[in-house]
């Protein structure tokens, strides 16, 4: 990692190098250690990366939940840049899978997994004497439907990103100035978000589109790729840009083929390609409305 505070701000623009500096006084003005909710994502690695600058590696313990819910691709990386930092790093288990309000798939579901995980998150804070958490959310939340942001929100958790105003591309830029290693790594979101609202969720189902997901990367060589699974149906959906690459009779029938193997009785390309929360847009505009972040 970049240490030098400097050389670090003569890599950023200067809109983007006040905002930076706010973030580095952000953490200066916190006393004690500070718990992070550490995904393994871009936006929450730049949080750790900026934490350890301002106040010290020592002073830091990053948290990262282990789940069927999540990427095991995540969690390396967690691991990987909490060496890379040298922060102290715990993996939990966050059993939402155990919990019948999140198997039960209502569209507030996030909720309930983001409330279990706060539980876990301020317990730990106790062990170590944190009066702070902290997690990764930024301003390019604000407009997405984030019931699990409230969880958090009641929790007292602090999004440092999102009270200073950082956007995700902003967070991106920050993270190679850092040089950071996953800095250019595509976004990965719970493998709930493919399962229509109302479907329980099963490990058998989540582990069928987590196997899909990599099929469908592995024969078309994409690396941004969502099987919605849609029980007999899955509806994959890639970027515009790069649906080319199905218009290939090989490649259609090879992942048709390999779906088809996992269970799946159709195969669909979703033609209005990859958008982020696409089985939201089934929901009601109040219901929405309801859980749109406020800063």
């Amino acid at each position: 990692m970049l240490t030098d505070l400097n050389a670090l701000l003569s890599r950023l623009d200067d809109s983007l190098r006040g905002k930076f500096l706010g973030l580095v006084r952000w953490f200066k003005s916190v006393e004690g250690v500070i718990i992070v909710a550490f995904s393994g994502g871009v936006d929450s690695s730049v949080v750790l990366a900026t934490a350890t600058l301002a106040i010290g590696s020592e002073n830091i313990v990053a948290v990262t939940a282990i789940s069927p819910i999540r990427f095991e691709e995540d969690v390396q990386w967690a691991k990987t840049i909490a060496t890379f930092l040298n922060v102290k790093h715990l993996l939990i288990e966050s059993d939402e899978l155990k919990d019948p309000n999140f198997i039960a798939n209502p569209p507030n579901r996030c909720y309930f997994c983001k409330k279990l995980l706060a539980w876990k998150l301020l317990d730990i804070a106790e062990k170590y004497g944190a009066k702070v958490i902290v997690d990764g959310t930024n301003t390019s939340d604000l407009s997405d439907f984030r019931p699990g942001y409230l969880a958090f929100r009641e929790a007292g958790i602090r999004s440092p990103l999102l009270e200073l105003g950082f956007t995700k591309d902003e967070v991106r830029t920050v993270a190679k100035a850092f040089e950071l290693p996953n800095w250019g790594e595509e976004p990965r979101t719970c493998l709930a978000t493919r399962i229509p609202y109302g479907d329980l969720l099963s490990v058998e189902r989540l582990q069928r589109i987590k196997e899909a997901e990599r099929l469908v990367r592995e024969i078309t060589g994409l690396t941004v790729v969502r099987v919605r699974d849609h029980t007999d149906i899955a509806r994959i959906e890639v970027r515009r840009q790069e649906m080319y690459k199905f218009f290939n009779d090989d490649v259609v029938d090879k992942v048709d083929n390999a779906l088809r193997k996992l269970g799946y009785k159709y195969v669909t390309l979703d033609l209005r390609g990859y958008r982020s929360g696409s089985l939201n847009e089934v929901l009601p505009r109040e219901l929405k409305d309801r859980y749109v972040l406020q800063r």
